[in-house]
């Protein structure tokens, strides 16, 4: 009976299961689905620092509906859990602390370094505009038609001045005195006026002589304007008259 009997008996097969171990997988994976999609959703809020970085912030829970903060960098983020603070909200990893109140927001990276931020995106940086020189610099050339060498020790004389009132003696604002070693036409100039000296209604006009041991050789027998209406300097062109033996 013994072996007749074990032989009538069923064959039993023993199959193992996965089904608790792939719900438990299923589930925290859904977990985790969530909370990622719960770490996207938080809307980023832009802060500028007062060391001229910025730092993006999204704020929301975890999964378990606990407060976090997020900061997001150019190339990283860093998740910080809250923890219960006085005053405003505290969040914290380690020595990594983020301590926030109203628009303001203090920020230490665990290395003894914080930046003091501030809600909003930088502000635009615009040049203050320069101020305007109070020189005006006159620029121009001497020269004349005549077909004659200057002595090699002769001095020319260039002044600029305002004409502006009639019937009185003009007003010099700049004069230049160049010795001209053999120098000869035509002669540049430059030389420079205090702005503040001029009035709304200045003239202002150049002059220029030339002169060898005291004695006059040319000197211009018109009035060259030196300024435009507009207060712009204009470039000048003076051209001299030789002086007859007589003057």
């Amino acid at each position: 009976m013994g072996s007749a009997a074990c032989q009538s008996l069923p064959r039993m097969t023993l199959k193992h299961t996965t089904t608790a171990p792939r719900h438990h997988a299923a589930a925290l994976l859904a977990t985790l689905t969530l909370a990622l999609g719960a770490h996207a959703a938080d809307p980023r809020q832009p802060y500028h620092c007062d060391n001229g970085s910025s730092i993006d912030i999204s704020f929301g829970q975890d999964a378990e509906g606990r407060p976090r903060a997020t900061l997001h960098f150019a190339d990283d983020a860093m998740v910080l859990p809250g923890v219960p603070a006085a005053s405003g909200a505290l969040y914290r990893s380690g020595d990594i602390r983020l301590h926030t109140q109203g628009d303001e927001a203090i920020f230490e990276d665990g290395k003894g370094n914080s930046r003091h931020c501030r809600q909003g995106s930088a502000p635009n940086r615009t040049e203050a505009p320069a101020a305007a020189s109070s020189f005006i610099d006159i620029t121009g050339q001497v020269s004349y038609l005549a077909r004659i060498a200057l002595p090699t020790d002769a001095v020319l004389t260039v002044r600029i001045q305002d004409t502006a009132r009639a019937g009185a003696p003009a007003r010099v604002l700049a004069e230049q005195r160049i010795e001209l070693a053999g120098q000869q036409v035509p002669i540049p100039f430059a030389t420079t006026i205090d702005r503040d000296l001029i009035g709304k209604r200045a003239r202002v006009t150049a002059t220029a002589r030339i002169e060898h041991r005291g004695r006059l050789l040319f000197i211009n027998d018109r009035v060259i304007p030196a300024m435009g209406a507009d207060g712009r300097p204009l470039p000048v062109e003076l051209i001299l008259k030789p002086v007859s033996r007589g003057r």
